[in-house]
């Protein structure tokens, strides 16, 4: 194997094989390495690799580019590959520093490209989704890199996939290119941070763009920005050192690295490398390890009470918890601190008599804090223990960036992208959105059958009339408008499946939302074979009753909602490359719905 690029020196190593038969071989195990350790020496001798199992799976890679680069540290159970690197000579073998390999002098002689070069690669650059690239396109793009950075630079990414980095010589070109390429958009920067472009001078680029991130940008992408560290190769990077700087400099950021870092350390992959980034955040801000800590203790009696709950040993009633809740111990360890879902929120004192468990599979613990602002006022909480949210987590973080982009253009429809967090394995914590209730009890509750029950027309109607009386219901259907055409819009273009009234909700004021996103990016439920959702959103005609204003021949007001899904939508579309990028750092997640580019083609 030639290596030009240290980083691009990761081995692949030949997964091993459970031999099925003479077409299909099945991998059962697999593990990388990098060819030159931390220090930039090229490695020598042994190395006895523990192996990670492989996941069957329709893609039939042999190979895992995007694993992680550690070996297992479950060494008892996993599969040994003992492999050897020859001694080339007597001493040890250095990559050469950049300084040493770049000549200014030599930056590739200048081009100036036909008319009809420069239109082809104009239209390359201008098909955003385009990256399978023909021998002939990437001979034009190497030969007019110059032009690239000066016209197009937002397509870096398109030079450095066509980049042979088994080419000493273009390699020099490209570290020489980088330095005078101009700062990209975060938008464009995102993408850079891909398993796809490892080396180490592309992602020194992309962390000097990402610095000029304001606070509320960078907590926008941290979600992603945690996910691409299990990509580097070492654990003293660039980008550990600027999540880390700035999680230092504004303790909002450190609240969440924090909790994104803890929701994952049981991951044996990155359990090490997250630990030692959440311990050099503590050391470096002692103050806030009292508040992490005091939220983390109310987590763990969250838990207990969750695991006591689902035990099933004897049937447990709402009231045996709140006998357990009135524990000094529970009382104690569940009040006084700051929600893990918000760090400006305080959950004051717990009040037991108004906490209850739900009746779904997981019985999540429904949790009512006191507010000592406002006694009427009372802040919710919901702790659940057996699912993982982090697939909510992302819907809600794309809802919420759609709804910051409509806003800037001037198109407020009333979202409501809650709270949600995933703080470990398979647990977290969700907003309670208060003065709300599923479309499916507002129909139950206002007919006498419950199978007639959502064929009721008038009841939400009916219902919005009671909550919002005289003068107030025209603001409520408004409301009603505006965040149903927010979330036919949004749910369309995730591709969010399992939409049916028990996860779609309503406020008191008119705003409509969608809860439980178990199913995104078009992996809508089948059964029987049969597909069970075939319309890309749901807009019942409930919902247009409402719309309407209870006036069939009301098409003005429906016109009005069309209008506003259209205008949400365009703005969209001209955003799309930044919800695309998101997505694409999120396959380190390992979700089940996400994990090859192939997933992210419905969204394209």
């Amino acid at each position: 194997m030639q290596a030009s690029s240290k980083q691009h020196s990761m081995a692949c190593l030949p997964s091993l094989f459970l031999v099925l038969n003479r077409e299909h071989d099945c991998p059962i195990a697999w593990v990388n390495t990098m060819v030159f350790d931390y220090k930039d020496q090229l490695k020598t001798g042994e190395f006895l690799l523990s192996m990670w199992p492989s996941v069957p799976d329709d893609k039939n890679d042999l190979l895992n580019p995007m694993g992680t680069v550690e070996k297992n540290p479950n060494v008892d159970s996993a599969a040994g590959l003992l492999i050897r690197f020859p001694n080339i000579r007597p001493h040890p073998l250095y990559y050469p520093p950049l300084d040493k390999i770049i000549d200014p002098e030599r930056n590739g002689d200048t081009v100036f490209p036909s008319k009809d070069e420069y239109l082809k690669l104009k239209e390359i650059m201008d098909n955003k989704n385009y990256t399978d690239f023909f021998e002939h396109e990437k001979e034009l793009l190497w030969k007019l890199r110059m032009e690239v950075r000066d016209y197009f630079p937002e397509c870096l990414s398109k030079l450095l996939l066509i980049t042979k980095w088994n080419k000493h010589e273009d390699v020099v070109q490209v570290v020489s290119l980088l330095k005078h390429w101009p700062d990209l958009p975060a938008i464009h920067a995102l993408e850079l941070l891909d398993y796809s472009f490892p080396d180490p001078a592309v992602r020194s680029f992309t962390i000097r763009c990402l610095k000029k991130l304001s606070d509320d940008e960078l907590l926008q992408y941290l979600i992603q920005l945690v996910q691409v560290l299990k990509y580097e190769s070492y654990l003293d990077c660039d980008l550990t050192t600027f999540l880390l700087e700035r999680a230092l400099s504004n303790r909002r950021i450190g609240h969440f690295l924090f909790w994104h870092l803890k929701s994952e350390i049981n991951v044996a992959s990155v359990s090490l490398r997250f630990g030692l980034i959440l311990e050099a955040y503590c050391r470096g801000n002692i103050h806030h390890i009292k508040l992490l800590s005091k939220q983390n203790e109310a987590l763990g009696k969250m838990k207990a009470l969750s695991d006591i709950v689902k035990s099933g040993s004897q049937k447990m009633t709402v009231d045996d918890l709140k006998l357990c809740i009135r524990q000094e111990s529970y009382m104690e360890a569940l009040s006084d601190l700051l929600s893990p879902l918000n760090p400006s929120v305080i959950l004051f004192e717990i009040c037991a008599d108004k906490c209850r468990f739900m009746d779904s599979k997981m019985k999540p613990l429904w949790l009512m804090y006191k507010n000592p602002l406002e006694q009427t006022d009372m802040v919710g909480i919901i702790f659940k223990s057996g699912d993982d949210l982090r697939q909510d987590m992302l819907t809600l973080q794309m809802i919420r960036l759609m709804e910051n982009l409509w806003k800037k253009e001037g198109l407020d429809l009333r979202m409501i992208p809650y709270g949600c967090l995933s703080t470990g394995n398979k647990t977290g914590l969700i907003e309670i959105v208060k003065n709300s209730d599923t479309i499916a009890n507002i129909q139950r509750n206002s007919s006498n059958s419950a199978a007639t029950a959502a064929f009721n027309k008038d009841a939400l109607l009916n219902w919005l009339k009671s909550k919002n009386p005289g003068d107030k219901l025209d603001q409520a259907i408004e409301e009603f408008t505006l965040s149903c055409a927010g979330y036919c819009v949004a749910t369309y273009v995730l591709g969010i499946g399992d939409r049916h009234n028990d996860n779609i909700m309503i406020r008191e004021t008119g705003q409509l939302f969608h809860i439980d996103f178990g199913h995104f990016l078009g992996n809508f439920k089948r059964k029987l074979g049969i597909n069970r959702e075939r319309v890309p959103f749901i807009l019942t005609y409930d919902f247009v009753h409402v719309i309407q204003q209870g006036r069939t021949n009301n098409s003005e007001k429906f016109e009005r909602f069309r209008e506003y899904c259209e205008w949400a939508y365009k703005i969209l579309c001209r955003n799309g490359t930044l919800f695309v990028n998101l997505f694409a750092m999120m396959k380190a997640a390992g979700l089940p719905e996400l994990t090859s580019s192939k997933d992210i083609q419905y969204l394209k």
